[in-house]
């Protein structure tokens, strides 16, 4: 019986040792290694490509945020954001910009709520950017994926060039070279469309503004 034992004991023996190895060389040596050439490579990506203003964190270009006026009770819960037309609005989001809720609505294009919920934000959209409901693109409309897409397409940074010129007393010529100047182009020059990262634009508007 003993003897029968043993091959069984060397081979789950030999096991245990392959389960050590490859824990020491996939979960402490590997990530270290990899952390190790991230930090020192692309110190600002690994480090969530943070942005910061006088020293202080004011958000991530990797991720979207609102940009909303401060609320008149900020006790109140239920108080409705209400957005700050001195800045460039981004996409709707289905998880209120919540890296934690990151996700989209899971409804369908022929959902009841989701044909609502796009009425109601073309409405608000062109009566906020002063344009004609027609003329409102479609990123202004629906959430990404993730909720959180820190980009908004060139055609909804230009339609709120006005609005953002008319609320900073700023030349309407002067905030679309801005907008220009953050254009991003396809990637690889074939992938995706052009873009804009609406925290840096607002970063690079609050400059323009003093």
């Amino acid at each position: 019986m003993a003897h029968s034992l043993r091959p069984a004991v060397r081979r789950h023996l030999s096991a245990l040792r392959m389960l050590l190895v490859l824990t020491v060389i996939t979960g402490v040596l590997y990530p270290l290694a990899v952390t190790g050439v991230a930090q020192a490579a692309f110190p600002h990506q690994a480090n969530g490509s943070v942005v910061t203003r006088d020293g202080k964190a004011v958000g991530s270009s990797l991720l979207g945020q609102s940009f909303d006026l401060p609320k008149k009770n900020p006790d109140d819960a239920g108080e409705a954001a209400r957005p700050d037309p001195r800045f460039f609005q981004p996409r709707p989001s289905a998880g209120a910009y919540d890296p934690l809720a990151s996700g989209a609505s899971n409804l369908g294009p022929n959902d009841p709520g989701l044909v609502k919920a796009i009425a109601q934000r073309r409405a608000a959209v062109a009566a906020f950017d002063g344009v004609r409901p027609q003329d409102v693109p479609a990123d202004a409309l629906t959430a990404s994926g993730s909720g959180l897409d820190p980009d908004v397409s060139t055609a909804y940074a230009y339609e709120q060039v006005n609005r953002v010129a008319e609320a900073r007393g700023l030349p309407v010529a002067d905030v679309r070279a801005l907008v220009a100047d953050h254009v991003h182009g396809r990637d690889l020059g074939f992938l995706g469309e052009p873009r804009v990262n609406v925290l840096d634009l607002n970063r690079a508007l609050d400059g323009l503004s003093g």
